[in-house]
């Protein structure tokens, strides 16, 4: 309790801009407020016009399609000096706005606002692009799998016009020139001993084989050939077919292979043995950066590894009761191999796996008026995940819908290694990644157009993965977890938040090996080694990301607890969920801020 009060603090006192102002009340200042209001939001539509000018991709993802046909730079020194440009011309921007004439929920559009560039600033420092900019693919977070994942038909980039078929084919072009520039990067780190670790390399390495393999035939560049919109021309099938497959096996594999093998042949050799930033050149002050960044906090990596043990303990004691409960008597090892290992606990083909998150989702639907006012309108699909990013990939993750409603939200089930995945987590994954966590998250803040885009669109790790975690812990308010084992389900996966607080500081702070970490993971929880080495190895990849979702669940745990305390028989759950979900992924420090004038003008009467 003392290390959650901790938490909750450091978050408070990062926001002390967010003073409300006095509403003034002549009739005189409605022209004036006007203007602010009308200034803030120009501000807002510049800087997303040029963010999504230098980050096309992104625009795709949105359903923006002005910058369709360029795949975009992400990586050269210009690139970088546009950003950082760009991030110094908002904060400039910013300041041309009286913000004490700005409504409530503008003040809250404005500071999200100011602290994403201060964010992206920092993150453009020298010190920092030194140590990130060498290093621009790993198998969690690389284009290399995204890119053709985008551009199989089967995720955010539409292909329902010819002008998207064609698009489509300008942005494979440029997705080679940023395989050949990665060589560049990845060259310039080797010079600097800033490198990947071999663990990386080698998943890498296996991600693009499984390309090269495919070939073209059965390229995912391909895919959307295979289901042509009706309007579309047979003459114009034809050519986009060939024009298709002579990109594939002219431009984008031979791309591919020139990565690959600079990766086995040049970059493996030097490649890290060791897995942690803290053994890389300028790695301490960019995990500070990422710990940072990515919890939207000021908590060290010291601070957030003794969080991760506290809460270890705290749920092992649980777990220990639901031990007893079920009536084991070996220890909590035991216990957890038993599961392992236990047919009960096992699904045979993706399609059991799929029919029984159909079912878990049809009582969560009955159940959610209870604990939210809001719903988003836009439908969700349950897929298992695609089987380019299946091996690196976790249990479970979700694509959001687009914002017109053309395409769904996705919730995506991991059926790798199926033998090894247990069902005893499937009551909890679903409200992580399904309803009402992320496609809640999302699509509310999507589907309200009154915010502005960088709102609507955030992603905002602390916020995003925080809410989907709280969303977990609505398991029993939503008539989950009457099975003893899926509690302990529950509590798994708790556990495994709570676990790699300690895992990716251990990694990345304190100089854990690989091993050392998925040791940890499988003597504290019921996860498979296959599962385990799942979530140990993306923490290696994208450091910090990992403990933004602990922070953020405690915090809004944290806040509801707040308001209830405060607001006792006046506390409405519903609104609570919708004010935390309305103006979309804020950086906590806002968060807080935001929910403590909401409770106090409740109390207020």
């Amino acid at each position: 309790m003392l290390r959650r009060s901790f938490l909750l603090r450091s978050v408070a006192l990062g926001a002390t801009s967010l003073a409300w102002p006095a509403a003034k009340a002549t009739a005189e200042d409605t022209a004036e407020r006007q203007a602010a209001s009308d200034r803030l939001r120009a501000v807002f539509t510049e800087s997303d016009d040029a963010y999504l000018r230098n980050n096309p991709i992104f625009g795709l993802f949105r359903g923006d399609r002005r910058f369709a046909d360029q795949f975009g730079d992400y990586i050269s020194d210009a690139y970088f000096a546009a950003e950082r440009e760009a991030a110094e011309r908002d904060l400039q921007a910013l300041q041309s706005v009286d913000r004490s004439l700005l409504s409530p929920a503008e003040q809250v559009s404005a500071d999200a606002f100011e602290w994403a560039a201060r964010d992206r600033l920092a993150s453009l420092e020298p010190e920092i692009l030194a140590a990130s900019a060498v290093r621009p693919i790993d198998h969690k977070t690389g284009f290399h799998i995204r890119f053709p994942e985008a551009s199989s038909g089967q995720s955010y980039a539409p292909f329902r016009t010819l002008a998207d078929f064609e698009s489509n084919l300008s942005r494979m072009d440029g997705y080679a020139i940023y395989l050949d520039r990665s060589i560049e990067r990845f060259r310039e780190g080797i010079t600097t001993a800033v490198v990947q670790p071999r663990l990386v390399v080698d998943n890498v390495i296996a991600q693009l084989d499984s390309q090269l393999a495919a070939g073209v035939g059965q390229s995912l560049f391909l895919q959307p050939l295979l289901r042509f919109p009706d309007d579309i021309a047979e003459e114009d099938r034809a050519r986009l077919s060939e024009a298709y497959a002579a990109k594939v096996r002219d431009v984008v594999l031979p791309a591919t292979q020139r990565l690959r093998d600079f990766m086995a042949e040049d970059y493996r050799p030097v490649a890290r043995e060791s897995v942690g930033l803290g053994d890389m050149p300028g790695g301490a002050a960019f995990y500070r950066r990422r710990v940072a960044s990515e919890t939207t906090t000021d908590l060290t990596p010291e601070d957030i590894h003794q969080l991760g043990l506290s809460e270890v303990a705290r749920v092992r004691d649980e777990m220990e009761a639901i031990k007893a409960k079920v009536g084991f008597t070996g220890t909590l090892t035991e216990f957890f191999e038993d599961i392992r290992t236990n047919p009960a606990f096992k699904v045979e083909t993706a399609e059991q796996m799929a029919a029984l998150y159909a079912s878990i989702g049809e009582r969560v639907e009955a159940a959610l008026p209870n604990l939210f006012n809001v719903i988003p309108k836009s439908d969700m699909v349950i897929m298992p995940t695609p089987a380019v990013r299946e091996r690196g990939s976790a249990g479970g993750d979700y694509q959001p819908g687009s914002a017109d409603g053309s395409r769904p939200g996705v919730f995506y089930f991991n059926t790798y290694d199926l033998a090894s995945r247990t069902t005893i987590g499937t009551e909890t994954l679903y409200l992580h990644e399904a309803k009402p966590g992320h496609h809640f998250q999302f699509m509310i803040a999507i589907e309200n157009e009154s915010l502005p885009a960088f709102q609507r669109f955030s992603t905002s790790t602390a916020f995003l993965e925080g809410w989907a975690l709280y969303a977990e812990s609505l398991g029993d308010e939503l008539g989950m977890f009457t099975d003893p084992y899926q509690r302990l389900g529950h509590l798994d996966a708790e556990m495994l938040r709570s676990m790699r607080l300690v895992v990716d500081t251990g990694i990345h702070a304190f100089g854990w090996t690989r091993e050392r970490a998925i040791d940890y993971m499988l003597e504290n929880s019921a996860t498979g080694r296959t599962a385990a080495s799942a979530e140990v190895e993306p923490d290696i990849a994208n450091p910090g990301q990992a403990l933004a979702y602990k922070i953020g669940q405690i915090t809004i745990r944290d806040l509801r607890t707040r308001a209830e305390e405060r607001l006792g028989s006046r506390f409405d759950v519903r609104a609570f969920h919708a004010a935390v979900l309305e103006d979309g992924a804020v950086p906590l420090t806002v968060l807080t801020a935001k929910i403590d004038r909401w409770v106090e003008e409740i109390a207020a009467g």
